[in-house]
């Protein structure tokens, strides 16, 4: 708990000399935008279709909850009562938001994945690595691991975002995002179907996707850069 506690202040100091508040949400915002704008190549370079891209969105939702477990790890390291609060809510969120997880990742196969298992009895493991690795999905997850990964350090970290976010906020936090996917989701599909333009379609689901990252983004740490004022 010191050594976190340590860490942590060492980052924020450096962030508060090295790094203004406009500088690293502008970088944070300009790095989500590009690992967005990852699938259009996908889509013209790779060929990915559909599924592909649901596949990478759905794997979002598994890396923006490890790193809001770091969140909550890293959340008010000062108070006693948070730590003891962590013990219970880190695990029983670990649970609950890994549940809800899978359930989405159920519907994106169901729904997006059915000509990917048609010659089978169902989805396997083995068949979503081999889908995986066919479509250069690695890469993607990757760039989206580190551009989450770059929010954490210079947004939650250096910004000391840490100091001014609850755990029960942050426990409810990621729900609000797979909601709004779900409905991306569904309405990506429809118009896909209806202007019966795969890659036309694609990029424009792909377009609506970062104006809706763009805006919880944006909300979210402006809201937490106020309550420092």
């Amino acid at each position: 708990m010191n050594v976190l506690s340590v860490a942590i202040r060492n980052t924020d100091e450096y962030g508060a000399h090295h790094h203004p508040m406009k500088k690293i949400e502008y970088s944070s915002v300009v790095a989500l935008i590009v690992v967005n704008v990852f699938p259009v190549f996908g889509v013209f370079y790779w060929g990915w279709d559909v599924f592909p891209i649901m596949l990478l969105f759905w794997s979002e939702n598994v890396i923006v909850g490890f790193y809001n477990v770091l969140r909550m790890m890293a959340c008010r390291p000062q108070e006693t009562a948070s730590w003891v609060q962590k013990v219970f809510l880190i695990p029983f969120f670990i649970i609950h938001y890994g549940g809800f997880a899978a359930v989405h990742g159920v519907f994106v196969v169901v729904l997006f994945g059915q000509s990917a298992f048609q010659s089978t009895s169902g989805p396997r493991l083995d068949m979503l690595l081999q889908i995986v690795l066919e479509n250069n999905l690695l890469l993607a997850v990757l760039a989206l691991f580190a551009s989450h990964g770059y929010s954490f350090i210079t947004n939650y970290l250096r910004r000391g975002e840490y100091k001014r976010t609850t755990l029960n906020g942050l426990m409810s936090q990621p729900y609000g995002r797979v909601v709004v996917l779900h409905l991306a989701l569904i309405f990506g599909g429809m118009l896909i179907a209806f202007l019966k333009s795969p890659a036309f379609g694609l990029v424009l689901f792909i377009v609506l996707k970062i104006v809706l990252d763009l805006a919880t983004h944006v909300r979210e740490h402006r809201r937490l850069g106020k309550t420092s004022r």
